[in-house]
């Protein structure tokens, strides 16, 4: 039996895992984990027990813990951005033109 070479399609990624993977609101899905994301490093890099965060978040622990293993369908995007402030952070909103390369616009969240 002769070998067949199996050739893997290689698909460039748009930079949304959930724009790929054909996902309703991916947009709104991408920010809220990436705002998850900074929310949950700033709870480790303080070293926070969920109990603590809940706290300091105004929340009962199990919506920390929910957020920490990123179930975040009971979390709207300003809840995030209102917790990043809690924390200490500041949130900032960018609104320019979009580049003449791209159709539409888009939601990016960057980490400084």
């Amino acid at each position: 039996m002769p070998k067949r070479k199996n050739k893997a399609e290689v698909v460039p990624s748009s930079g949304n895992i959930f724009t790929d993977l054909a996902v309703d609101n991916a947009e709104e899905k991408q920010t809220k984990v990436r705002l998850a994301v900074a929310i949950n490093q700033i709870i480790q890099g303080r070293k926070l027990s969920q109990t603590a965060a809940a706290r300091r978040l105004n929340v009962n622990q199990p919506k920390v813990s929910a957020l920490s293993n990123y179930h975040l369908a009971g979390f709207s995007v300003e809840r995030l951005m209102n917790f990043l402030t809690v924390l200490d952070r500041d949130v900032e909103i960018v609104i320019r033109r979009t580049a003449r390369s791209r159709k539409g616009g888009r939601i990016l969240v960057t980490a400084a």
